[in-house]
């Protein structure tokens, strides 16, 4: 287990932990809680679930009830979701999110800023589950409502968080899990919704919370293109980052080409994908797991501001002033498009390889692991043979199974491909 797992308090479920022991540990921690609140559990309890209990003891939420209130009538809905900011950014949460959950056991969910649910979709099964714990279209899943949960617990602290099982502080919820994440207005930087993840367990890993900052991140870029005042303090002149492949990183603005410092394009990509800003702290942990000085930060953006100009990034918090294309974004905008010929015609390679930054490594990861995984589904022998012939695909054991299985048995590439395969299985004792 890594150390970053190890104290990451938003994650639920570490990287191969027994899911039903964990379980079992958090139900015990729970009934404890509530029979002697200022008592120790015998286990350590998250502090981010810990504090969130005494939050929804201290508003008087019934731990075994689960009354949320219908705040938005059916008839309401429609002219209220239109109304807000947030209605923009759902055909990305359903390419992103939704499409996949129609039969995964999953829902989804988009709340405004107070915690009431604006659209609940997904699984019919579990969404007819849900609907029975007015997990409902209208509700307010705030957490000074219904105590702990995923959506209402993300908007209270403002933070991405997992809520597994029993970590609700309502019984009735216990059988679920939940993954959520705040949504920012790029302009002003204020929260103006939630997205949320619900199901069984899988919620709960950490596979599920990266999805969520993912789309998140594609949902805060579309709303920039919506939301952003172009008569405001933004600079309005569009700028891109190149990042993609071995090559040095560079901006690209108006027709010219800035070489960065490997530093540079990381805090660059970072702030392209959290448009409602970072601290210098927040923005040191995802430069470094050793927690890199904030003031060495401060001093980068110094150095990135007389370099770029004094209108790019803002500060209080650390934010772009502009928007900010990227290679790494072309990608997975073609893959949301379904244009998956676009996506690896734009895939030079890993983002930022020689970076160890933990926030470059998530993006890298997301970037890499869509594109690979379309293509494994694609069964397009001509677009696997691209994969398998690039740096990051020729060491691809799956793309090159996949690959063979793609071909016709009578194609004189079929033979070729079998020996790579034969040779790959050979390497890893298979």
């Amino acid at each position: 287990m890594s150390t970053a797992a190890q104290r990451n308090p938003w994650m639920a479920v570490r990287p191969g932990e027994d899911v039903a022991r964990l379980a079992k540990r958090v139900s015990s921690a729970h009934r404890s809680f509530l029979d002697s609140p200022e008592q120790g559990f015998g286990w350590p309890v998250r502090s981010v679930v810990l504090d969130s209990w005494r939050r929804s003891r201290g508003s008087g939420i019934d731990p075994d009830g689960c009354d949320p209130a219908v705040e938005i009538d059916l008839r309401e809905l429609r002219s209220y979701r239109a109304a807000q900011p947030i209605s923009l950014i759902r055909p990305v949460v359903r390419k992103l999110l939704v499409e996949d959950a129609a039969d995964s056991g999953l829902v989804v969910a988009i709340s405004d800023a107070a915690g009431r649910l604006l659209w609940v979709e997904g699984d019919p099964t579990v969404k007819a589950r849900a609907d029975g714990i007015g997990f409902t279209e209208g509700a307010n899943w705030s957490e000074d409502r219904v105590g702990t949960n995923a959506p209402g617990t993300a908007l209270a602290l403002d933070h991405p968080v997992q809520i597994f099982a029993a970590e609700h502080f309502s019984r009735v919820v216990h059988e679920w899990s939940c993954s959520a994440a705040p949504v920012h207005d790029p302009g002003s930087g204020q929260i103006i919704g939630a997205i949320d993840i619900t199901g069984g367990p899988s919620v709960a890993a950490p596979e599920a919370l990266s999805l969520i900052r993912a789309t998140v991140s594609a949902a805060e870029a579309e709303l920039r293109l919506h939301l952003l005042d172009p008569a405001g303090p933004h600079s309005g002149e569009p700028i891109r980052l190149e990042a993609l492949g071995a090559r040095r990183p560079a901006l690209i603005r108006d027709g010219e080409r800035i070489p960065l410092s490997q530093r540079h394009a990381e805090i660059l990509m970072l702030l392209g994908e959290h448009p409602e800003g970072l601290s210098a702290d927040h923005l040191a942990l995802l430069l470094d797991e050793a927690e890199l000085d904030p003031v060495t930060v401060r001093a980068e953006l110094s150095r990135l501001r007389k370099l770029l100009g004094a209108n790019v990034i803002g500060s209080r918090p650390y934010r772009l002033l502009t928007e900010l294309g990227t290679d790494a974004r072309d990608v997975v905008g073609a893959l949301d498009r379904g244009d998956l010929h676009a996506a690896l015609r734009a895939y030079p390679g890993a983002l930022l390889p020689r970076s160890t930054s933990p926030g470059i490594n998530e993006i890298r990861a997301e970037v890499r692991g869509r594109l690979r995984a379309t293509l494994l589904r694609s069964r397009d022998w001509r677009l696997l043979s691209r994969w398998t012939g690039s740096p990051d695909g020729r060491d691809d054991t799956a793309a090159w199974a996949a690959y063979l299985n793609a071909l016709d048995t009578g194609s004189a590439l079929y033979p070729q491909v079998r020996e790579q395969v034969r040779l790959h299985n050979q390497r890893l004792g298979i």
